[in-house]
């Protein structure tokens, strides 16, 4: 069974700088891990959020929040960028 969460969230950098955006996620039971992950496509790009990798933390409504890794950042438009996140441990949706 696959769960998926699409809507606002906010991308939690290590030195607590918090940037707002959409996510698009959902779970994976492939080979029976219990791994998730997904896209977030932040509201504005700052140089921390370029160089952000690991240690980061996703934040969805109702304060669930998820550990997540960037695994890549596709450039969508001039000023529009998509992330591909990875989550460590549980889901928070």
């Amino acid at each position: 069974m696959t769960t998926t969460y699409s809507g606002p969230a906010r991308l939690i950098l290590v030195d607590g700088a918090c940037i707002s955006g959409m996510a698009s996620l959902s779970t994976n039971q492939r080979g029976g891990l219990n791994g998730w992950g997904g896209t977030f496509r932040p509201d504005e790009i700052t140089t921390d959020l370029r160089n952000a990798v690991e240690g980061l933390q996703l934040e969805l409504p109702y304060d669930r929040i998820g550990t997540v890794a960037v695994t890549g950042i596709r450039k969508l438009l001039a000023t529009q960028v998509l992330m591909s996140l990875a989550g460590r441990g549980p889901a928070p949706f």
